[in-house]
């Protein structure tokens, strides 16, 4: 019988750079872009990640939505208002190379479906200018959402991704380029009864629309940075959405994981169900958006009624919240990513994403320990979950040894 050695493989572990937004005062980094990624590199190597996810955005003088009506505002870290060059990402280089880090993606967080040809256009634009970015850094892929055109039904947002989105990823295919789809249903991002404003927030969706990219030969351009905190959203169990993709032969479509959880709010839900809340939020005055656009935040109650996001590790150890799907089971989520998925662990990246509301602090120095110990926890739970795989699918398999217990399975009620 043949003896299999223990070897263990780890993912890589990262953090998005808008966990920290205001790291660089706008005032230093308006006039010198490039300062805020170098600031960024420095305070992710403080804070114990091998990577970031760079996070690029419209430039408050130049975005669509005011700031005010964000709920968790993003970053741009890459500062875009002029292109990308080399002599810009000589001198990025320059403090990867100091840092000891890595990119794992160059990411741009907004709705590419949306119904005003004229900001659809400029999105479009921008996507391209992060893609020709990753580029130039020596990055593989970009992250980001699908949106939803807001005018259109859902069947109707197929043919709009498949007029609109496709595009985009030809653009990325020729430049050998993966775009990494966050499934966020969005629900709160504009006014209105609309619960997914993302069309690729679930497998049924990713299916549906990788079936579309396939027929355009973009197939391999499009795949899942996959965020457990939207499947509990949801009512989903990482597990059974796993399961779920292995047993349709799609299990190859996530390529990369946010780290980020959701605790479900049990008196939230009887209130108001997994729907959230419906009606009487205040981001509507008499039955039009309001005029004032901080009032459009409140539109995010359709979320935060009935839960709020974790940030790794923050949230208490909770077996009967495990089970019940109304928090992330890290341990289980790491296990069922090997045991299930069709990737490569020590080349799939785990990044931190930090939108726990209390702990969304604008100081590096208050938010340094709270950081590192999220990101501490992230890598030890992989590497935990890497030695159990090993141990119990490598090195006792091999041997002939079964596996003690049961453990979670999926779809079980």
């Amino acid at each position: 019988m043949s003896v299999k050695q223990f070897e263990p493989k780890f993912m890589k572990v990262g953090v998005l750079t808008a966990a920290l937004q205001e790291l660089t005062p706008r005032e230093k980094r308006d006039p010198d872009p490039d300062l805020a990624i170098e600031e960024w590199v420095a305070y992710a190597r403080e804070l114990g990640a091998d990577y970031i996810q760079l996070s690029s955005a419209l430039h408050p003088s130049e975005a669509d939505i005011p700031a005010e009506a964000l709920l968790d505002p993003v970053a741009n870290t890459l500062d875009l208002r002029e292109p990308f060059n080399k002599e810009r990402a000589k001198r990025v280089q320059a403090s990867l190379d100091t840092h000891r880090i890595g990119i794992s993606e160059v990411g741009f967080f907004d709705n590419l479906l949306h119904d005003d040809a004229a900001l659809r256009k400029k999105k479009h634009d921008y996507m391209k200018m992060t893609m020709d970015t990753a580029v130039l850094l020596g990055v593989d892929a970009v992250c980001g959402f699908v949106g939803r055109n807001q005018k259109t039904n859902m069947d109707q947002n197929l043919l709009d991704f498949e007029e609109h989105f496709v595009p985009l990823l030809k653009y990325a295919k020729e430049r050998n380029l993966v775009f990494r789809i966050e499934q966020c249903p969005m629900p709160g991002w504009v006014p209105g009864d609309n619960w997914h404003n993302n069309i690729a927030y679930t497998p049924g969706t990713w299916i549906a629309l990788h079936r579309i990219c396939e027929k355009h030969g973009v197939g391999d351009q499009f795949r899942i940075h996959y965020d457990p905190s939207h499947a509990i959203l949801m009512g989903q169990d990482t597990r059974s959405l796993f399961q779920y993709l292995k047993d349709t032969g799609y299990n190859f479509l996530i390529g990369g994981f946010h780290v980020k959880g959701q605790v479900v709010d049990a008196k939230g839900v009887s209130a108001w169900g997994y729907g959230g809340q419906t009606l009487d939020r205040g981001d509507m005055i008499d039955g039009k958006p309001s005029p004032n656009a901080a009032d459009h935040l409140n539109a995010w109650k359709k979320q935060v009624v009935l839960c709020e996001h974790e940030l790794p590790g923050t949230a208490k150890h909770d077996p009967l919240a495990y089970l019940q799907n109304r928090t992330v089971d890290w341990l289980d989520h790491q296990l069922a990513a090997r045991e299930l998925l069709a990737l490569d662990p020590e080349k799939t990246f785990l990044i931190v994403e930090h939108e726990y509301p209390k702990a969304r602090i604008q100081d590096k120095d208050k938010l340094k320990p709270i950081l590192q110990g999220s990101i501490a926890f992230t890598r030890r739970i992989d590497e935990a979950a890497a030695c159990m795989y090993a141990l119990q699918n490598e090195v006792l398999a091999a041997q002939g040894i079964p596996i003690q217990g049961i453990g979670r399975e999926a779809y079980r009620s």
